[in-house]
């Protein structure tokens, strides 16, 4: 006699409390076809990326537009574990707007929600590649809230409202906050697309947070040397000739 299917451990995620009450009813509703258990639900994406990693989740029902950290975002960071969920995203995007998502064969429901659609997207839900969640934020391109990396199996949130520099070291780019460094394999390039509004380039390989300058000088007998220093950092940083004159005059943009 063959054993049952385990139940699809399923966590919806929606800022909204009706739509979440709505994608249960749903659920519920797909039970005679698919055993599906609702493992919990989350109102924002960190709170989902918390609850992912305390307790296993198959799949994960991701609103889109939420405030903070939106599902896109979300959806990278839950695809650093090392076993990612499966990811179905919900959205009220209209079709136009969802060709991004047809195009990189990336499931998603438009609400309200269906009890049939649902249940073909479950049958077939499975987790996402980087380069394929690349092209959805540039597709829908905002900023990200926060920057992530693996640490001994858990992924490690860095807001980048805490982050100090960036700074491109071979494959690797440091990220530095007052506490501690934290090492990504990002583009300093894209980096600076994505957060032009928040650093400055000081350096061809350096680009610092514009809001934590608190210093800018000139190295003593070295006439074309400059540094700056950041807030709550001692750490000199070398401000390359070429940067110099546009650093300061965006300073005193930024600071007007």
């Amino acid at each position: 006699m063959n054993a049952p299917n385990p139940s699809l451990r399923v966590l919806i995620v929606d800022d909204e409390a009706p739509a979440r009450h709505r994608l249960r009813d749903v659920l519920a509703d797909c039970a005679d076809e698919l055993a599906v258990d609702v493992v919990g639900e989350a109102d924002n994406g960190l709170d989902a990326l918390d609850r992912v990693q305390q307790e296993p989740v198959d799949v994960v029902l991701l609103d889109i537009r939420m405030p903070g950290m939106d599902g896109l975002e979300c959806a990278a960071h839950l695809n650093r574990l090392a076993a990612p969920p499966a990811i179905i995203f919900s959205t009220a995007y209209d079709a136009y707007a969802c060709q991004a998502f047809d195009l990189n064969a990336v499931d998603y429901l438009l609400k309200p929600v269906r009890a049939d659609r649902l249940l073909r997207a479950l049958s077939r839900a499975h987790s996402l590649s980087a380069r394929v969640l690349d092209r959805l934020r540039d597709a829908h391109p905002k900023a990200r809230s926060h920057l992530s990396v693996n640490e001994k199996g858990r992924v490690v949130l860095i807001p980048v409202a805490d982050i100090l520099y960036l700074k491109a070291e071979f494959k690797y780019v440091t990220v530095r906050t007052a506490a501690r460094e934290f090492l990504i394999e990002e583009s300093l390039v894209r980096l600076e697309n994505e957060f032009g509004e928040r650093f400055l380039r000081v350096h061809r390989n350096c680009l610092v947070a514009t809001a934590r300058i608190r210093e800018i000088g000139k190295i003593p007998g070295e006439e074309d040397g400059h540094f700056l220093r950041l807030d709550e950092l001692d750490e000199r940083l070398m401000v390359s000739r070429r940067q110099y004159s546009a650093l300061r005059e965006k300073l005193v943009k930024y600071k007007q």
